[in-house]
C-alpha cells in the first residue's frame, strides 16, 4: 500500500488527523514510572507502551522524536525500534529526525529509517541543498516531510528571510518541493508551524502537499487559526501534539494512563471541525 492510501485509510479508522508526537523526556516521566523501573531506557520503553496504548483509539499517526532514543546510548536504537513496533500497524509512523546531508550519508540515513526500521516517513531539513533529498524520492510506499516553516522563534532566522522572488525561504523551498513531486515516486510533504500567522502564501505555492504540522497544544498554535489557513489547501494534514498529550496534570499519580487518554479525546474532539474534510 502506498503513503497516500494508508493515510487517508488512518484518517478514515480514527476519524481524525491527530498525530501524537512521542518524546519521552526523562524528566517528565510519571513517577510510578521512573519508580518501577531504575535504568531510563526501561521507563522511556514502559512510558512509550502506556502513551500508545491510552492513545492509539484517537490518533492516526505517531511523531517518534529520535532524538530522545539517540540520548539512551547503546540501548537507544533498540528501545526505538521496540516502541515503533508498539504501534498498530494500521498507524502511520513518522522518524521526526530532521536528517539532511550529502547523498553518500542522506543514503544511509534512507536505509536506517525507511529499511531497518521501516518508517512511513521522515523529517528531512533542505538547508544543505535540495539534492539532499534525492536519495529518499525512489520509495512508493514512503514519505518525507521537509522542514519548510517550523513552529520555534528561530525560524525568523531563515526562513522567514526575504529570498529571491519567492517572497521568503519557505516559499522559496514550498516552490521546489512543488516540482520536486512531479517527478518523485516518493510522498513530497511539508513540516509547516502552527505558531506561524504567515503559513498561507507558503502553502500556496504548494497546495498538494501533505503537512505535518507541530505547534499546537504547549507551543501555543491556534486551531483556528490554522482551521481558516487550510481551508483551501487540497494536501492532508498531520496535527501532531506531543507535550499536550503526554504530560498532562498530575501525571505523577497512578491515573497517568487515564489521563493520557483523555487529552487525546480532547485533541480528537477540537480537531474534529479539520478532520471531518479528510474522513
Amino acid at each position: 500500500m502506498n503513503f497516500d492510501n494508508k493515510l487517508r485509510q488512518s484518517i478514515s479508522e480514527t476519524g481524525s488527523v491527530l498525530c501524537v508526537g512521542l518524546d519521552p523526556n526523562p524528566f517528565f516521566l510519571p513517577h510510578i514510572i521512573t519508580t518501577a523501573y531504575k535504568d531510563t531506557a526501561t521507563q522511556v520503553l514502559e512510558f512509550c507502551r502506556g502513551v500508545i496504548k491510552a492513545s492509539s483509539g484517537y490518533a492516526c499517526a505517531y511523531k517518534i522524536n529520535t532524538a530522545y532514543f539517540e540520548a539512551l546510548g547503546n540501548s537507544g536504537f533498540e528501545i526505538l525500534g521496540q516502541v515503533k513496533e508498539m504501534i498498530p500497524p494500521a498507524k502511520i509512523v513518522i522518524a521526526d529526525a530532521k536528517r539532511g546531508d550529502v547523498g553518500h550519508t542522506a543514503e544511509q540515513y534512507k536505509s536506517a529509517f525507511f529499511d531497518v526500521f521501516n518508517f512511513d516517513a521522515i523529517t528531512l531539513s533542505p538547508l544543505m541543498g535540495f539534492d539532499t533529498l534525492k536519495p529518499y524520492l525512489n520509495a512508493k510506499d514512503k514519505a518525507i516531510f521537509v522542514l519548510t516553516l517550523t513552529s520555534n522563534k528561530g525560524a525568523e532566522d531563515f526562513f522567514l528571510r526575504p529570498f529571491n522572488q519567492s517572497g521568503n525561504l519557505s516559499c522559496f523551498i514550498a516552490e521546489n518541493l512543488k516540482k520536486l513531486a512531479k517527478v518523485s515516486k516518493t510522498s513530497l510533504g511539508m513540516v509547516i508551524g502552527a505558531t506561524q500567522d504567515t503559513a498561507g502564501p507558503v502553502l500556496n505555492k504548494f497546495p498538494e502537499s501533505h503537512l505535518l504540522i507541530p505547534g499546537v497544544g504547549a507551543q501555543g498554535g491556534s486551531l483556528k487559526k490554522l482551521e481558516t489557513v487550510l481551508r483551501n489547501h487540497s494536501g492532508i494534514p498531520l496535527i501532531s501534539i506531543s507535550r499536550g498529550i503526554l504530560y498532562p496534570e498530575a501525571t505523577n499519580g497512578f491515573n497517568w494512563k487515564e489521563l493520557v487518554e483523555k487529552q487525546s479525546f480532547y485533541y480528537h474532539q477540537q480537531l474534529q471541525s479539520i478532520s471531518q474534510k479528510y474522513v
